[in-house]
């Protein structure tokens, strides 16, 4: 449901003072998109996993005792450390598990929204419910 005239014209009217009153900050809300803080996550992930694999591959190469063996393990607790970082933003990246989750988990209240339900439709309906309460 598009906005009307006058929720449009007070919608530019906050942003344009949330511009005049902290730029910076009205900036760097705009401008950030969370899946690009995700896909830099998971590229930093994948580097993780890559250095657990080089950290287990030297300690499985150098002949020092009891140290090989920390090192190797330590390599790979970095490899799963790594895998579990990188899964858990790839599930919030793309939203994998969310429904499955708001589905079983009970809102406070004991009322249940659709599983499906987008943000503005959720929206929608808090303000159907607003005008209709006044």
């Amino acid at each position: 449901m598009p906005l009307s005239e006058h929720e449009q014209r007070l919608l530019d009217q906050i942003e344009r003072a949330l511009y005049a009153e902290d730029p910076k900050f009205a900036h760097a809300v705009r401008a950030k998109d969370p899946q690009v803080h995700y896909k830099r996550r998971i590229v930093k992930a994948v580097l993780g996993f890559v250095l657990g694999v080089v950290v287990l591959m030297t300690g499985l190469v150098i002949n020092a005792g009891t140290t090989t063996i920390v090192v190797s393990v330590t390599g790979f607790l970095l490899m799963v450390v790594a895998c579990v970082w990188g899964l858990t933003s790839w599930k919030r990246m793309t939203g994998v598990g969310a429904e499955a989750e708001s589905a079983t988990r009970p809102r406070q209240g004991g009322a249940r929204r659709p599983a499906r339900a987008s943000f503005m439709e959720r929206m929608e309906e808090r303000w159907r419910r607003r005008t209709e309460g006044q």
